[in-house]
């Protein structure tokens, strides 16, 4: 977009053919219907007594330009603003979302920051490991400049304490969402935020340092009747948020990831008169039968995730199938510990006709299982089986001939072969995309020969090493926008780390891996040719 003004400027002293900068925004007239034609030397003195000198943005009311700006992106917007005082101040004003680099610099501009955007409702602050951040006296400033914020998301602001976050909380208190990964406040910045927010719908805790052993609880004295979300994610003593945990009746969603300690206890009592909980993600968790039996009291769950948790078996799985009836999304990844296997997907076939999103790594279901579940959950839809020895040509017969609901397919790592895949020809007529990786058998020639044979179905085919089983390469292929298999998290390895703080902490303290390592276990070599006796307990 060009740079001009707002207000009109002098006419230029050159011919007609000299364009100014206001002109950039002038259109030529053209004229649909008129009486009398116009003669061509009328002509340039109609354009420059139209055009010249004028911007014609200037009739647009500030409302109707500030709606176009929300339609350009972060650098054209930035761009946009310079173009003149006008714009510049409609877009510091119409500006509702505002991402900073919170480095402890910032703070002087913070004050002239805030007078432009002062409509911002939604802030993230970040700042990188080797930068020193923000303090609390930064944030109690943003706090009293920002009383209509809703939306907060820290990243790497180290420097803010407990006693910030504190008063942060009193002077926002229509907060709705707080996003907070690698700070250093702890408990009673928590308590703070849960007493003052009584608003709060989504909390999300990423790698809080000063939860530690010893921690006070949060949402102890004070349950929230407004929390809907909450995901904790690598804390070392992530059960303090277990009173908030049970005491928000209101839960929709939990997801508890790579958090060290015993989760059985609070999973038992969150079963304990919820009925409006509907998702919940486990992921590298200590949790066992147990916390899956807790968990199957949430008679109205409806997205289940289990991805890598050792101690779950068929029988707390067998509790969920028969409890929570209303179930649409499993995925469950087994670290091929063959501790889930047929038992309990027979299970889940027979209690929950509603499943649409099945999605299998390191499982080894048979024919049996895949049977019932293809007879009795008719409205499946998406399917992965990822890293299963057990899965060859008889079980993809089965699913080509029962799944007729089926739209999305995944199979990865599989020990299927030509014959497997042809059979998807005659089968599956809801089809609309295939995604087949790492399956050796499979060649080149019946991928094209089966995209040839269905010319409305997307086949992606990938002969490539069977190495690492990473089920994220289905999750793009066998599932729609806004569906999506997430399962970007169950091939990714903690990378190692020479330091010794918290996280490096976290690492070594994970004892309920012990003599199981991360790398070895996630990035081996998956044989093919497995029995498919030995996948079911």
């Amino acid at each position: 977009m060009g740079q001009s003004s707002s207000f009109p400027e002098a006419p230029a002293e050159h011919g007609h053919r000299e364009i100014s900068t206001s002109r950039r925004f002038s259109f030529k007239p053209m004229p649909i219907l008129s009486s009398s034609p116009v003669q061509p030397d009328e002509e340039p003195d109609f354009y420059e007594e139209v055009t010249h000198g004028r911007d014609y943005t200037a009739d647009l009311p500030d409302e109707c330009l500030a709606s176009i700006f929300h339609f350009l992106g972060s650098g054209d917007r930035k761009q946009s603003s310079l173009v003149c005082h006008r714009w510049f101040r409609v877009d510091g004003q119409s500006r509702h979302r505002l991402s900073l680099k919170a480095q402890a610099g910032l703070l002087p501009f913070l004050p002239s920051l805030f007078v432009r955007f002062d409509s911002v409702t939604k802030l993230a602050l970040r700042c990188d490991r080797k930068s020193i951040s923000l303090d609390d006296d930064a944030l109690v400033l943003i706090s009293i400049r920002c009383k209509s914020l809703t939306r907060l998301k820290l990243r790497g602001c180290r420097e803010i304490t407990d006693l910030g976050m504190a008063s942060f909380a009193q002077n926002c208190k229509g907060l709705k969402k707080l996003s907070c990964g690698s700070c250093m406040f702890g408990s009673k910045a928590m308590n703070a935020v849960v007493e003052h927010c009584t608003a709060l719908e989504e909390l999300s805790v990423k790698r809080l340092r000063g939860v530690q052993d010893g921690s006070e609880p949060i949402g102890a004295e004070m349950a929230s009747s407004s929390l809907k979300s909450i995901t904790l994610k690598e804390i070392l003593n992530g059960q303090c948020f277990g009173p908030l945990i049970v005491g928000s009746k209101n839960l929709k969603t939990l997801k508890l990831i790579r958090c060290l300690g015993d989760w059985d206890r609070v999973l038992e009592k969150l079963g304990n008169g919820y009925r409006g909980l509907i998702e919940i993600h486990l992921e590298r968790l200590q949790v066992t039968d147990l916390g899956l039996s807790g968990i199957s009291k949430c008679s109205n769950l409806e997205v289940l995730h289990i991805v890598k948790a050792p101690e779950c078996s068929n029988f707390g799985l067998i509790c969920v199938a028969e409890h929570c009836k209303l179930l649409r999304k499993l995925h469950i990844d087994g670290w091929r510990t063959n501790r889930i296997g047929d038992e309990g997907l027979i299970a889940i076939a027979k209690e929950c006709p509603n499943i649409q999103e099945l999605v299998l790594i390191g499982v080894n279901p048979t024919s049996l299982s895949l049977t019932a579940i293809a007879s009795n959950c008719q409205k499946l839809e998406r399917l992965a089986l990822c890293g299963s020895g057990s899965i060859g040509d008889a079980e993809f017969a089965c699913i080509a001939a029962k799944c007729v609901a089926l739209k999305k397919l995944c199979i990865k790592g599989c020990p299927i072969s030509n014959v497997g895949l042809e059979m998807l020809a005659w089968g599956c007529p809801s089809l609309a995309k295939i995604k087949v990786k790492k399956c050796r058998g499979v060649s080149g020639e019946a991928a094209e020969w089966l995209r040839e044979r269905r010319g409305s179905l997307t086949v992606n085919w990938d002969a490539g090493e069977i190495g690492s089983i990473d089920p994220s390469g289905c999750a793009s292929g066998a599932v729609e926008s806004g569906m999506e298999f997430q399962m970007d998290h169950v091939a990714v390895a903690i990378a190692p780390s020479s330091s010794n703080g918290p996280l490096a902490l976290f690492r070594t303290k994970f004892g309920f891996f012990s003599g199981r390592s991360f790398v070895p276990c996630t990035f081996r070599r998956w044989p093919v040719s497995e029995s498919s006796s030995s996948g079911n307990s």
